[in-house]
């Protein structure tokens, strides 16, 4: 199925907060926040089973089991397989991302591309979030950002073996589609160019938003669009760095991206519109955007987004920002700018 026609909407909510993504989250607040998209309309949710190593997932399963499960569209991703052994956190191979889910689970994680781990993988995820079905399945993370020197032949691994098992997984209907889940535009350049497998559209974080999208208006989304796929869009707000955060890419911002946010924020403020407002409607405005998935750690954090989707912009704005050069020449904008 063609991705735009399964989301349910534009907006959709990343669970990785939800993992205690760098800090530690009461169960509570967590299944509030859900609670919170729910009731804002919000439909379809986006996990991992790397997001605290399980944590995530036992806590959307947990919020979500309430509701009818024909309401709302779930995917999750492959690549990471969760065990009930415990490991050392500090310890896990995952290049320098150690700290970013610290406070999670402490049951150990197995980077596996291979059919039988996908398999298992989408077995263990049915079983967290208390499903009989996930829609979307993400192969997660096939890229330099988390494998350096190695990721072409993760890549190739999953070629092998996590492609093939999600491709019969469709077919068989326990799917209803697969991609890639990356913050790298290359891995998707490289499965575009493949005569098989057969995705059906791609997780993209942090490569479309209003701080970095020339590389994937260049490489990728002209293809996206010419194969009718769509592409969702995590990361929107560069870990945090466009509304006001310190880091961009899990990382302290640098100087000219503190730079550009600023010179953003002040053309935001000359209209009264939120940065937030404006890094949203700016990557919905591409056509290729199937959805939007922002993270959310509290209930007021959805509220913000909501809000923020129903800003109303001046075309005036979206003028200045490109006089400015603050985003590409090529990058569509709202109203057809």
């Amino acid at each position: 199925m063609k991705l735009k026609n399964l989301l349910p909407s534009k907006l959709g909510f990343g669970t990785a907060p939800l993992g205690n993504m760098f800090r530690e989250i009461p169960d509570a607040e967590a299944l509030a926040t859900v609670q919170a998209a729910w009731n804002s309309g919000i439909r379809y949710f986006d996990n991992a089973p790397f997001y605290g190593a399980g944590l995530a997932e036992i806590r959307m399963g947990e919020a979500l089991s309430s509701f009818p499960r024909e309401d709302y569209v779930i995917s999750t991703k492959v690549g990471r397989l969760i065990l009930d052994e415990v490991e050392d956190v500090a310890n896990r191979d995952i290049q320098d991302k150690r700290e970013i889910f610290k406070h999670g689970r402490p049951n150990k994680v197995v980077n596996d591309y291979s059919y039988d781990a996908t398999m298992r993988s989408i077995e263990g995820s049915l079983k967290r979030l208390k499903t009989d079905r996930i829609e979307i399945a993400w192969v997660h993370d096939v890229a330099q950002d988390f494998y350096g020197d190695e990721w072409l032949g993760i890549f190739e691994s999953a070629r092998k073996g996590a492609f093939r098992a999600l491709d019969k997984l469709r077919d068989e209907g326990v799917i209803q589609a697969w991609g890639l889940g990356v913050n790298r535009v290359e891995p998707i350049e490289i499965l575009l160019d493949l005569e098989e497998p057969r995705p059906d559209g791609f997780l993209l974080a942090g490569r479309y938003s209003l701080l970095d999208h020339s590389r994937a208006l260049q490489r990728v989304i002209p293809q996206i669009i010419e194969r009718d796929l769509g592409i969702v869009a995590g990361g929107p707000y560069s870990s945090g760095a466009l509304v006001g955060g310190p880091n961009f890419e899990y990382a302290p911002a640098s100087d000219s991206i503190l730079q550009k946010v600023s010179k953003i924020k002040a053309i935001g403020d000359k209209y009264g519109v939120s940065t937030k407002a404006i890094g949203l409607q700016f990557v919905l405005a591409n056509p290729a955007i199937a959805a939007v998935i922002p993270g959310a750690s509290k209930p007021s954090r959805i509220k913000e987004d909501v809000e923020a989707m129903e800003t109303n912009i001046p075309d005036a704005l979206w003028q200045e920002l490109r006089q400015e050069h603050l985003v590409n020449d090529s990058a569509p904008l709202p109203n057809g700018r």
